[in-house]
């Protein structure tokens, strides 16, 4: 097999794929005939060769996938007009406070915002796979544990939590909500008028 034909074949299963793919996923491709280095390489290559197109080829925590460039966005969104759901203030400071200081608690949580927080925002927040409960914490009441997941990450198009932009916490104020400010529609974009 030619390093064209590898390539294509990466391609096509990657375009057509419906969720990101795992490097150990791609492997059956090839049969043996290449191992995770050379797939590896043949995926760089891909990435350099799709620079210049709509989309990117990224590695994200649920593995590889292609997916538009941020510029295309809002040109896409005509295709789609339906709005996505528009989260509160207080559902997203609850994802912050859970992304970036996770595993916590409801109570941890309750103590970071100074306010109860609504047992609706968390189901919201499970619902939509990007929280899940990892366990209990060892004291009374043994509350539970809550973690972001990796939907959350490949929603974000991070590969892992460690890319997350650095926070506050240090000076003592809440996490930073910038990175999640893509999660809510953005204000509509006036259309161009055509000349003729």
């Amino acid at each position: 097999m030619n390093t064209n034909e590898a390539k294509q074949i990466l391609e096509a299963a990657l375009l057509c794929a419906t969720s990101p793919i795992q490097l150990r996923e791609l492997m059956p491709l090839f049969e043996g005939q290449l191992n995770a280095d050379a797939i590896k390489s043949l995926l760089a290559q891909l990435q350099q060769e799709w620079t210049q197109r709509g989309l990117d080829l990224v590695c994200v925590a649920g593995g590889w996938r292609f997916q538009s460039k941020p510029n295309i966005k809002h040109y896409l969104d005509r295709l789609n007009p339906e709005r996505p759901p528009r989260y509160s203030r207080a559902t997203l400071e609850t994802l912050a406070i859970i992304a970036y200081r996770q595993p916590v608690t409801r109570g941890d949580i309750e103590d970071i915002r100074g306010v109860t927080v609504n047992s609706l925002t968390i189901k919201q927040l499970e619902d939509r796979g990007w929280i899940e409960t990892i366990g209990q914490r060892e004291t009374v009441g043994r509350p539970s544990l809550f973690a972001t997941t990796r939907q959350f990450l490949d929603d974000l198009g991070l590969a892992s939590l460690d890319q997350l932009p650095i926070s506050s916490e240090e000076a003592g104020e809440m996490p930073s909500l910038d990175l999640l400010e893509h999660l809510t529609p953005e204000p509509e974009q006036p259309e161009l008028s055509e000349t003729t």
